[in-house]
């Protein structure tokens, strides 16, 4: 079993409560907009960090970090990008990475909006947003996920209050 701390949408900002919330995680995925290198290292620092780039990095971090990154971990295959929009209105890209891939979780940041879909045009496809952890936005709570992977099988699903923005 893994146990994952998703975050998304940063904008240079880190909560000093992460590290609180994400002590017992094995790893952070960080879907996006991290903003700049010290939040990156800070979470890398901390604990094993998958991360791809979102539409405001800055070139050091565009080259650094994929914009798609798929892999498999306990049994479960994973696809993360920045920008995925929402099940039933995925681009083209995204469509077809999805059916080259067929993963069984697809996270994805940008709308700083909380979400997980049951994929109604993708059988067995889970789609999670985090939400926005950052100050800028016009998201009202700041949010975090944690989850256990475990078999194949996503449980133990919590979101994570950070407070107003």
């Amino acid at each position: 079993m893994k146990n994952i701390g998703l975050i998304s949408d940063t904008h240079s900002y880190l909560d000093p409560m992460v590290f609180e919330h994400f002590k017992e995680v094995d790893e952070i995925w960080h879907v996006g907009d991290i903003g700049n290198r010290e939040v990156l290292d800070a979470l890398c620092v901390f604990k094993p960090t998958r991360a791809v780039y979102g539409n405001i990095e800055t070139q050091e971090l565009r080259f650094e970090l994929p914009e798609d990154l798929i892999f498999e971990i306990e049994n479960l295959k994973v696809f993360m990008t920045h920008i995925g929009s929402l099940p039933g209105k995925y681009s083209a890209r995204i469509k077809k990475i999805i059916k080259l891939n067929q993963p069984n979780l697809f996270i994805c940041g940008h709308s700083h909006i909380l979400r997980v879909i049951k994929d109604p045009t993708n059988q067995g496809l889970v789609y999670i947003n985090p939400g926005a952890a950052g100050k800028h936005g016009f998201h009202h709570v700041r949010t975090i996920m944690r989850m256990s992977i475990e078999n194949g099988k996503v449980t133990n699903l919590e979101v994570i209050e950070l407070g107003p923005r």
